[in-house]
């Protein structure tokens, strides 16, 4: 058993690239060595931005072994009267490479047949990944990608190298021009090369000698450890950025850090303009002071050791007050105008080309904010009707400022910031930011009234008209996010205990855009069954069984907090060791009901009972069904789902006893009632059939 080590050297590959590629590099070509029977160990991807490597551990010298039973003719074909071979044998015999002599014959179920036991040549494992590695290499998915000179290959980056050793054997292969070797090339400027690696183990250690440190978690490592201590010997602190250190981390080859320093005026301007003009544009990281302020400092991190490393932070610094004052420029020829200008200039903003503008769009979450309101349970505290009605007048008023045109990430926290600069409410301006929230999953939430309620209008206007226009996710394919809306609304929901009717707001979502009554009616549908998917995927990740949240979710789908509730009670029962029976038999009753055509929406008739389990469930019922539905009135399923749950004797034995579906029409249909009101009970709680 020995290592495998691929390494694929090229220009430049941008950061985003590395690791998608590798990973989609190390699934295809161990699914390779697999259909191969090439036994092996775990595979690790390690890159910087010049090499890209796979290293396979414990991988076999040869293929292993394997047999395959051919079938041939006939018995009666292969052999003559006297038992001899016959031509028919012969051919099959030359065609499995084996003697006629070694045929078997064998009982198929179909006949006699003549059978062949062929055992398949085992392959060296060098030949075979020589022969395999190329096709591979050229699969590899990139955003983008390139050529180069007169090749007809593309590539991210144009290669320039190859290496690929089997333990000590080095392996023979060619992509486009390239030949493969035992040499790989050390850091680009500090120590170049080529450098030669006699084993596919020393690998790592032959990298990390000249410079280049190939692993991403040990780099990543060396990075946080540089950064965070020139943070320390500057009396700063890092401000929290993991995706930075990730990009950086596929930046360089090894980190060779700095800290360099920036005028005190630029601290006007709002820290998330600073701090994003450093990252987006430079990749810097950002320093604070001991109490979280921005300090006027930054870390940037170079991939090589300079003589003079002051005079690289020098050219740093000289390179970010360019970016700086054109922030500052900016940010400044927006205060010349206010928020209300802005907003007037959402006219001219188109939201999507057949759902009007952004300014439209600010009218409509207007109009649905204050309905909210309503519904909600939401008290005009502290003014909050004229809170959202603010808010929604200028929520996007900022898409027009210069700094969110030059950074588009800034969208609502520029908002915000030029909101308490004009005196604004501060709810108002923290909705401003908020409404957008959940950014992503797992995202912070809206944190007070105005922003929950706008941010619920703003994401429901959004799948409403998406919807309305055909605009539906399907696949991959969700260009407006609906996905994400979806979800938001609800863990929203769900996190302020909001029981408004999700129907109903849903239908309010879609009237500006569909006076048609019946036509609303079926978009509002799919836009039902659109969110309740998003439901089952909140729920099934939050880590609720399958089983409990279907059941749950289709007896009832409008209030969002008590469909959450319902599941954590089902599923706690479903842990139950006698919930199997039970489920089985609640299951029964729901299933002779689907084949019932009348006894519907009555009481049971007691002077047509004619058995005594007939008695005793309507007995039961009849007593469960008071407590059942005080506890589901207060919200407490777990012992309303207990409470159900003693009718399983009763239930049982009238099934031993009783036939539901007697000739007579009105036996028939009064036990059908009575089953119906067994139905009743945990109807409202979830649908036993879908268990």
């Amino acid at each position: 058993m020995d290592t495998l080590t691929i390494e694929i050297g090229c220009e430049e590959i941008p950061a985003g690239y590395i690791v998608p590629a590798l990973e989609a590099f190390r699934d295809k070509l161990i699914e390779d060595l697999d259909r191969q029977r090439i036994a092996h160990g775990t595979a690790r991807i390690l890159g910087t931005p010049r090499r890209l490597v796979l290293m396979v551990n414990d991988v076999a010298e040869t293929q292993a072994a394997q047999t395959s039973t051919l079938t041939g003719p006939p018995e009666k074909v292969g052999y003559d009267d006297k038992a001899k071979p016959t031509l028919a044998a012969e051919k099959f015999a030359q065609k499995a490479g084996i003697p006629v002599e070694q045929l078997i014959v064998k009982d198929t179920g179909k006949g006699r047949y003549l059978t062949a036991v062929v055992e398949e040549a085992c392959e060296s494992s060098v030949a075979i990944i020589e022969q395999i590695l190329p096709k591979h290499i050229l699969a590899m998915p990139f955003p983008k990608s390139m050529r180069w000179g007169s090749l007809s290959i593309s590539f991210a980056r144009p290669i320039l190298s190859l290496t690929g050793l089997l333990g000590k054997t080095v392996l023979s292969f060619c992509v486009g021009n390239i030949q493969s070797g035992n040499l790989v090339f050390g850091h680009q400027f500090m120590n170049p090369g080529p450098h030669a690696v006699l084993s596919a183990d020393d690998y790592e250690q032959v990298l990390e000698s000249v410079g280049v440190v190939p692993d991403f978690d040990k780099r990543r490592a060396i990075l946080v450890q540089g950064i965070e201590k020139l943070a320390a010997d500057n009396n700063c602190s890092l401000m929290h950025d993991p995706e930075l250190v990730d990009i950086v981390t596929n930046l360089v080859e090894f980190p060779y850090p700095v800290v360099g320093r920036f005028d005190e005026d630029f601290l006007a301007v709002p820290d998330e303009v600073l701090i994003t003009a450093m990252r987006e544009h430079q990749k810097y990281f950002a320093l604070a002071d001991e109490n979280g302020g921005l300090r006027p400092m930054f870390i940037a991190v170079n991939n090589t050791q300079a003589k003079d490393m002051n005079l690289v932070a020098r050219g740093h610094e000289k390179v970010l007050r360019a970016r700086l004052s054109d922030a500052k420029f900016f940010f400044e020829t927006d205060l010349e105008s206010s928020l209300d200008a802005f907003a007037d200039k959402l006219k001219n903003v188109t939201f999507q080309a057949k759902l009007g503008t952004v300014h439209e769009k600010c009218r409509r979450i207007n109009a649905l904010v204050k309905y909210l309101a309503e519904v909600a349970g939401y008290d005009d505290v502290d003014g909050l009707k004229t809170k959202l009605t603010r808010a929604a007048a200028i929520c996007k008023a900022d898409l027009v400022s210069q700094v969110v045109i030059e950074f588009t990430k800034l969208q609502g926290m520029i908002g915000r910031a030029y909101a308490l600069k004009a005196g604004e409410d501060k709810d108002v301006a923290l909705a401003i930011e908020q409404h957008y929230r959940p950014v992503q999953s797992g995202g912070r939430l809206p944190e007070n009234p105005t922003a929950v309620l706008l941010a619920i209008a703003d994401k429901m206007d959004t799948i409403a008209g998406c919807f309305c226009v055909n605009l539906i996710p399907t696949g991959g394919a969700d260009p407006y996010a609906l996905r994400r809306q979806g979800i938001g609304i609800l863990l929203i929901m769900m996190a302020e205990n909001l029981e408004f009717s999700l129907a109903d707001c849903i239908d309010k979502s879609l009237t500006p855009y569909m006076p048609d009554t019946e036509a609303r009616a079926a978009t509002a549908a799919q836009v039902h069954g659109f969110v309740k998917n998003r439901m089952v995927n909140i729920l099934t990740d939050q880590g609720f069984s399958k089983e409990a949240v279907t059941s749950a979710l289709a007896a009832a789908f409008d209030n969002v907090p008590d469909v959450k509730n319902r599941v954590a009670a089902l599923d706690s029962l479903r842990q139950e060791p006698d919930f199997e029976p039970l489920a089985v038999t609640f299951k029964r009753v729901e299933n002779i009901l689907k084949k019932a055509e009348g006894g519907f929406g009555v009481e049971a008739d007691t002077a047509l009972f004619q058995e005594e389990a007939e008695t005793l469930l309507y007995n039961a019922v009849s007593d469960v069904a008071g407590k059942t539905s005080q506890y589901i009135d207060s919200g407490d399923y777990a012992k309303a789902l207990k409470t159900i749950s003693t009718l399983r004797p009763d239930v049982d034995r009238f099934f031993e006893d009783v036939m539901v579906f007697d000739k007579d029409a009105d036996l028939q249909k009064n036990r059908i009632a009575l089953l119906s009101q067994v139905s009743d009970l945990f109807a409202r709680i979830a649908d036993f059939s879908k268990l």
